[in-house]
């Protein structure tokens, strides 16, 4: 994972890549008939997820909101908290397949959630980071702190 110092931008585009490495492992094992090695991946990617989600709406939503006066009841952050609820009940979704031993299921459910967090990441990256990026620059070492807290 990135370190915290290199920004908000920087930081939160590789978390995702790291998200989208651990859907990786979970296709690979899949595929390669691995069921216990697919729901083990599973389990991996959505603690990661739910972590990087955590990570956004209690610590960089609020700084960002607060630093531009944008409020958290509409803008950018708002969509991204909506994105984020639909989001987290795919994996509610993809747990309960996973607890049902269901690895199909768990992947079906992974390609629809894979698109709605590809088109999530376009918006993040290329409008929120950016944003955030520049508004929180002269904060970043305190919020960076408070990030510290998630562990990797």
């Amino acid at each position: 994972m990135t370190d915290l110092s290199a920004g908000p931008e920087a930081y939160f585009t590789a978390d995702h890549e790291a998200c989208d490495t651990a859907w990786g492992q979970v296709e690979r094992a899949a595929e390669s008939g691995d069921n216990d090695g697919a729901l083990h991946a599973f389990a991996a990617f959505a603690a990661h997820t739910r972590r990087h989600f955590a990570m956004e709406e209690e610590v960089l939503f609020p700084a960002l909101e607060e630093a531009t006066g944008m409020g958290s009841g509409g803008g950018p952050t708002a969509v991204m908290r909506a994105e984020h609820a639909q989001m987290r009940g795919l994996l509610d979704e993809m747990q309960r397949a996973a607890d049902a031993g269901d690895v199909d299921g768990v992947v079906d459910h992974g390609d629809t959630l894979l698109m709605i967090i590809q088109q999530h990441n376009v918006k993040e990256e290329g409008i929120l980071y950016p944003m955030a990026e520049r508004a929180l620059a002269p904060a970043w070492e305190a919020i960076a702190g408070r990030l510290r807290r998630y562990g990797d």
